[in-house]
């Protein structure tokens, strides 16, 4: 780590070629009004536009950009990683390149960071430009999640934060592959509070979260930090079996001591595609836990950099995260 630098900010990209000249411009008029040494650092995430070769640009024009280029689409919390693995600064501020988390909110999580916060969340109380049906389902998964894990998790927070260089330290050390940054930031502890602010609709260009990778994500978050939803098929599954038990009795007593018939096969095949059906999702919520397993076992590099530029050359790296090819500017 340089001594010299303060402040490391890390922005994840994928095909954001639109919006990331403005977002430079903004957290430059930021970071320069701290009159402390700072380094941006922007992950591109496998795009498939101009996103890279605008960055190689910015990184011609001012030495403080650094950039970080997957071999391929790796996801938004590895290229987090990424940035947090190659970040020299003190303090690390993860920021996503859509600016609709303002960088003016910036100064304020770093006045709190110097009176002894390591982690300065950043937790909307509006959110301005999206669906009645994205914010009401955010708002219950970040509910549901904390409702289901051992220890807090903040509601109505994103990965955008500032985080101290012991944090960083700490979750440069912790090797899972199926990451939830910010479940991770919360589970580590150490002492965190709250900047609230309006978060604003997108700059520019599409989300890169539509409802399928917004269910995936949410399902790896729960997965990762929770064995609750094992434990409730197992509850489940006895409740089941115990009504299942009940209701052979009652067809057993019916037939030996009433003349009543059971009529017709359709309810029978209701009851047997109902139970099959509880039984496949039984399955199901186990075989994303092994299918985690499977991964964790495999021992493959977190991600693959294709080109690393405007780091030092003593700039950390671990060999069991990273496969990497690194050119400097």
């Amino acid at each position: 780590m340089s001594a010299d630098i303060r402040y490391s900010v890390i922005v994840p990209m994928y095909n954001e070629e639109e919006v990331i000249e403005a977002t430079y411009s903004r957290l430059s008029e930021v970071m320069e009004t701290l009159d402390e040494r700072y380094e941006l650092i922007f992950v591109n995430d496998g795009s498939r536009d101009r996103t890279r070769q605008v960055v190689l640009d910015l990184c011609r024009n001012d030495p403080r950009v650094r950039l970080l280029s997957f071999s391929r689409n790796f996801g938004h919390q590895i290229a987090i990683s990424a940035g947090m693995d190659h970040a020299q600064g003190q303090a690390v501020i993860v920021i996503d390149a859509d600016l609709q988390d303002p960088p003016e909110v910036i100064p304020e999580m770093i006045r709190l960071w110097k009176t002894g916060y390591d982690v300065v969340y950043g937790q909307r109380i509006k959110r301005n430009g999206e669906t009645l049906f994205k914010k009401w389902s955010a708002a219950l998964f970040y509910r549901l999640f904390r409702s289901l894990t051992s220890f807090e998790i903040p509601v109505d927070t994103g990965d955008f934060r500032l985080i101290d260089r012991k944090v960083c330290d700490t979750l440069k050390g912790l090797k899972e592959k199926n990451r939830y940054v910010r479940g991770l930031v919360s589970w580590i502890g150490f002492r965190q509070t709250a900047v609230r602010y309006v978060r604003e609709q997108r700059w520019a260009g599409e989300t890169k979260y539509p409802l399928r990778k917004m269910l995936r994500f949410a399902s790896d978050a729960i997965v990762s930090f929770s064995f609750k939803p094992l434990r409730l098929a197992s509850y489940l599954g006895f409740t089941l079996s115990g009504l299942s038990f009940l209701y052979l009795m009652v067809v057993l007593w019916q037939k030996l001591f009433t003349d009543t018939t059971i009529v017709g096969w359709a309810s029978l095949i209701a009851l047997n595609l109902f139970f099959n059906g509880i039984m496949l999702m039984i399955l199901g919520i186990i075989g994303e836990y092994i299918g985690r397993i499977y991964d964790e076992s495999k021992g493959r590099p977190l991600y693959v950099l294709q080109e690393k530029i405007g780091f030092d050359e003593h700039a950390a790296s671990e060999p069991n995260r990273i496969a990497e090819k690194i050119v400097h500017m």
